[in-house]
């Protein structure tokens, strides 16, 4: 299993188009991807499951991959929150 933390700064955090596009990205992927906030887990392949986390600007999130692509499926949502504009 991969994990990385990533700090958000966009003035919204992680809103419905930018949720949509990690949905997106995750959902590449065969791996199980978890996406943590203070202390809730949800799927990162479900775009209820991002959007309840309610995740806001400055907040610290985890990202957690498992399986045969996790390296790859990790390095895809770093990117993709990067591109997006949700991190620094």
């Amino acid at each position: 299993m991969e994990q990385k933390s990533y700090f958000i700064t966009d003035e919204t955090g992680i809103h419905a188009r930018p949720a949509t596009i990690l949905v997106q990205t995750a959902s590449k992927f065969d791996s199980d991807l978890q996406l943590e906030y203070n202390g809730k887990k949800v799927n990162l392949k479900s775009i209820m499951g991002v959007m309840s986390l309610g995740v806001g600007k400055d907040s610290e999130v985890t990202v957690y991959a498992d399986g045969n692509d996790e390296e790859e499926a990790l390095q895809a949502v770093t990117d993709t929150l990067s591109k997006e504009g949700l991190t620094g």
